[in-house]
């Protein structure tokens, strides 16, 4: 099981972290990943960054995630991981 946290604390929430949350539900539905993840938000975790928003993936923390790398981040940080655990 993968636990992702998406900060939702008022800097990362300019910063587009709604459309992450949703970028994040239709990729889990489209790659049918519901039962190998837990989606939640967080608060601010004191690694703002001037561009996009604070993903956690079980204890590592990205900065930095934005509509733009979206699609290469869920890849390398998500189904990777998923992949490798289900080995």
């Amino acid at each position: 099981m993968l636990f992702v946290q998406i900060c939702v604390g008022s800097s990362c929430h300019l910063k587009g972290s709604q459309e992450i949350v949703e970028l994040f539900e239709r990729a889990i539905e489209e790659h049918h990943i519901e039962d190998d993840i837990v989606l939640s938000g967080c608060f601010c975790t004191g690694k703002c960054n001037r561009v996009g928003v604070t993903v956690t993936v079980d204890d590592e923390v990205h900065v930095g995630v934005t509509r733009d790398n979206f699609r290469d981040f869920f890849k390398e940080k998500i189904l990777d991981a998923i992949e490798s655990e289900r080995k």
